[in-house]
């Protein structure tokens, strides 16, 4: 998360709008594809060590153990799962970065990530453990900071789930730990939210577009680094 306002606020979530009018289309890959644990496992002891191959190992046994969970069971594990075990942190300090996307893997071997990573790694999850893609939406925010009467706000980003599609969301969050309806999250205002199948203009029941396909460097890098690790 990024505190800034006016101009400078605006530009970024201008920004972001961009980016997410071309990210749908390439979701699915991350997804769907079949996961190589083995692959992961192993990529997970030569770059980070014991630990992070340990870790993978629980988060794999952990979404095993979700099959057969209820929706709201599954919500917070994969929310606890990664809130509990990640740090928060800024690209700059994780990758040297300004704005880098981390696969799963990534993130659990860090043991760091900004609220992208958390948001995509609850998202992958929940998806690998069989949850409803439309049911989720991974969304940017307008965060306000300090207080129902400050005036900054700040670009985040946080994991919805929609019960059906006119349904007040829950929101998973990597700031507030706990699960909260959105109508009780008044910190936050949605600007887009997307998943495999679609776009979504604020929080509206139906997509903006769906296919707007097209070239997103950053997130296509994603895709192909999280398939070669065993995603895909």
């Amino acid at each position: 998360m990024i505190t800034d306002s006016g101009q400078g606020q605006t530009t970024l979530f201008l920004r972001h709008i961009f980016l997410l009018v071309f990210v749908c289309l390439t979701c699915t890959t991350l997804v769907w594809g079949q996961l190589d644990l083995q692959r992961m496992h192993t990529l997970a002891l030569q770059r980070y060590g014991q630990d992070t191959a340990n870790l993978v190992d629980e988060w794999y046994a952990t979404i095993e153990s979700m099959r057969d969970m209820s929706d709201a069971q599954q919500l917070d594990t994969a929310n606890k799962f990664f809130n509990r075990r990640i740090r928060w942190v800024q690209d700059p300090e994780a990758w040297g970065q300004k704005d880098y996307w981390a696969t799963p893997l990534e993130t659990m071997g860090k043991g760091m990530g900004d609220c992208e990573d958390f948001a995509i790694a609850k998202y992958s999850m929940l998806v690998l453990a069989g949850m409803d893609i439309n049911k989720l939406r991974i969304t940017y925010v307008k965060a306000q900071m300090g207080g129902p009467n400050s005036p900054v706000h700040a670009a985040h980003m946080v994991l919805a789930y929609y019960p059906s599609p006119t349904a007040v969301p829950e929101i998973l969050d990597n700031v507030i730990t706990d699960i909260y309806p959105a109508n009780k999250r008044t910190d936050l205002t949605p600007v887009y939210g997307f998943n495999s199948r679609g776009l979504w203009v604020g929080g509206a029941a139906t997509p903006a577009t769906t296919n707007p396909g097209a070239k997103l460097s950053r997130w296509r890098d994603l895709l192909q680094r999280a398939a070669a690790e065993g995603m895909g």
